[in-house]
């Protein structure tokens, strides 16, 4: 991730799933120091300051969505149904959106 992309920031530990608002990239990926850290709920300890396993990177929030967008409604728009967030077995991270995907997930939230 680059300083200027856009985030979806994605709430994956509630019920329902939901996209809350978007983000913006304020700083690239560098190394997350919290991972070398014994003391860190992140402690990695196969993690090498040399060859770090986790990155981070720092966003600035742009909008949190009047309503969140569900699983269930994201999953409903045609122009969604490739997107990686939506896929079966999709493990949640740092994840590609297209253009188009997120012209869609703007649209559906009122943007």
């Amino acid at each position: 991730m680059q300083v200027g992309d856009g985030v979806l920031f994605y709430h994956s530990n509630v019920d329902p799933l939901v996209i809350a608002g978007t983000a913006t990239v304020v700083r690239a990926g560098y190394p997350d120091h919290t991972a070398f850290d014994p003391r860190s709920c992140h402690y990695d300890p196969k993690s090498d300051p040399d060859k770090p396993t986790w990155f981070m990177v720092d966003i600035k929030l742009n909008k949190v969505f009047a309503e969140p967008l569900t699983r269930e409604t994201l999953q409903a728009c045609p122009d969604l149904k490739k997107m990686v967030l939506l896929q079966r077995g999709s493990r949640l991270s740092i994840q590609p959106v297209t253009e188009t995907e997120w012209k869609a997930v703007l649209r559906l939230a009122g943007l």
